[in-house]
């Protein structure tokens, strides 16, 4: 969908450009242009379920962390423990 801009009357080139970039930021087209830059395939349905239990999986153990008191709420999981995860099967 097109952005178009009129000049107002008394309006100077600088407040005009600055309506208008406004406009195009609030309207998302930056956004999508930036998305549609590169393509990019879409997951298959296995691939969308082994990312869903892989969080899942990161989810519980970073609870399990924050209750024992070794994390921080907010905070991130160390990648040592995440790579332990890993070479156990868990993720």
């Amino acid at each position: 969908m097109p952005i178009i801009m009129k000049k107002k009357e008394r309006e100077t080139t600088i407040s005009l450009l600055r309506r208008f970039s406004r406009r195009v930021q609030q309207s998302g087209v930056l956004i999508e242009a930036r998305k549609k830059r590169f393509f990019s395939k879409k997951k298959n349905r296995r691939q969308l379920r082994a990312s869903a239990q892989r969080r899942e999986v990161l989810r519980g153990e970073r609870q399990r962390l924050t209750k024992l008191g070794l994390l921080e709420e907010g905070q991130l999981m160390p990648k040592e423990h995440i790579r332990r995860l890993q070479q156990r099967g868990e993720l």
